[in-house]
């Protein structure tokens, strides 16, 4: 996907460059904005790359560690996601050891997987970003 995506930006930005150099004002305009889509592009698969690389550095860390959550005793819907009210009692169990000790990423790490189970993407992100940014701060000390 990534390669593709690097194909369509190269290509929109060689559609940019031929409009800036056309000279006229408006194809100027419309190819300094096509340019800018390149770009953004660029930044937000480098930021989903790069976030996905760290999540799984932890994710690895806490396998080996043997922290990582245990949902195979848990029931399942036909789709293969946990059942609400198992989830929920999930997150409520480790809501609690993050609330014991909110400054270390495993705790972190763990309440963002039961975020994710309990079906709260938004804040699973959010909680693994910190998770993130607590094991950089543990592997810098």
């Amino acid at each position: 996907m990534v390669v593709i995506c690097g194909f369509y930006f190269l290509l929109l930005g060689r559609i940019a460059f031929q409009l800036i150099g056309s000279g006229d004002i408006a194809a100027v305009v419309i190819g300094i904005g096509v340019l800018i889509l390149p770009l953004l592009g660029v930044w937000i698969i480098g930021a989903s790359v790069r976030a996905a690389l760290d999540h799984q550095h932890l994710a690895r860390r806490m396998r080996e560690e043997g922290l990582e959550l245990d949902t195979s005793d848990l029931p399942r819907r036909p789709s293969g996601r946990i059942e609400r009210a198992a989830a929920d009692t999930l997150f409520g169990r480790i809501q609690q050891e993050w609330e014991a000790d909110p400054d270390n990423w495993r705790v972190s790490y763990r309440l963002a997987r039961a975020y994710d189970y309990a079906g709260d993407r938004t804040r699973a992100r959010e909680t693994m970003r910190r998770a993130v940014a607590l094991e950089k701060l543990e592997r810098e000390s």
